[in-house]
């Protein structure tokens, strides 16, 4: 029982959802597609895309090991340089597009979760600063619904009633959750319901995908359905990671 109790799950997901990506990047010999969005006139570019698969799945494994903090530092490190700067240069000649600004965010929020479990409590005002720029992201999230409604909704399961309604509620709860975080009102609560939420997405909306017939319209083939099946675990993971950095009576 006490074995149990130290297993931390919320680090086991997030190498769940590294070492997906690290294979399926290996698969294809290319990068995550929209996610990671590497220039194709990149010099050594397929080289660049094993290099990228092999760092994800060796620190994915690396996480749910004794030597976890340095695979998380490894990992942050990688998306700083691999993920993070693709995005912002999306970011840069749309920056009025709230599209560019959630891939950027989404990126950013799973950055924040490798540096979260890498700085652990004896680096507070790291954790600290990395929970407050997850829940900023998370009012990015919210805010895509409300700017995509037509688009959130479909990618809802069409056995669920409400679809549009359904949008706007998960993107009011994103933005509040990412409010309460940001400003540490409740923050323990909102990012466990945060975790939750993008969790049931993983369950009930990325899962079914893979065997949809015909697919769905957001994810035409199977690698898009793949590929984002695994960065929906990363971000659902890292909300887990955010929840458990946070003292219960906070």
């Amino acid at each position: 029982m006490v074995a149990l109790q130290k297993i931390d799950l919320s680090r086991i997901l997030f190498a769940l959802g590294m070492c997906g990506l690290g294979v399926v990047t290996a698969f294809y010999g290319d990068f995550a597609l929209q996610w990671q969005p590497i220039p194709k006139t990149l010099p050594g570019y397929h080289v660049l895309a094993y290099v990228s698969a092999a760092l994800l799945t060796a620190g994915g494994i690396a996480l749910v090991t004794k030597v976890h903090v340095r695979a998380a530092l490894m990992l942050a490190c990688y998306l700083c340089v691999f993920w993070l700067p693709p995005q912002l240069l999306s970011v840069v000649p749309a920056y009025t597009s709230i599209a560019s600004w959630l891939g950027f965010c989404e990126v950013l929020g799973v950055t924040c979760g490798a540096v979260i479990i890498w700085a652990g409590p004896a680096r507070a005002k790291v954790q600290r600063t990395a929970r407050v720029l997850f829940g900023l992201c998370c009012i990015v999230y919210g805010i895509s619904h409300f700017a995509y409604p037509g688009f959130t909704a479909d990618m809802i399961p069409h056995w669920l009633p409400q679809r549009l309604a359904l949008a706007y509620v998960t993107g009011a709860a994103h933005v509040v959750a990412g409010l309460a975080i940001a400003c540490r009102v409740l923050p323990r609560l909102a990012a466990l319901l945060e975790a939750v939420m993008m969790s049931l997405f993983v369950v009930l909306l990325h899962l079914p995908s893979l065997w949809a017939s015909p697919p769905p319209a957001w994810a035409p083939t199977l690698r898009v359905e793949i590929t984002a099946l695994f960065w929906a675990t990363s971000l659902a993971a890292s909300a887990w990671v955010v929840a458990r950095s946070l003292p219960r009576r906070s």
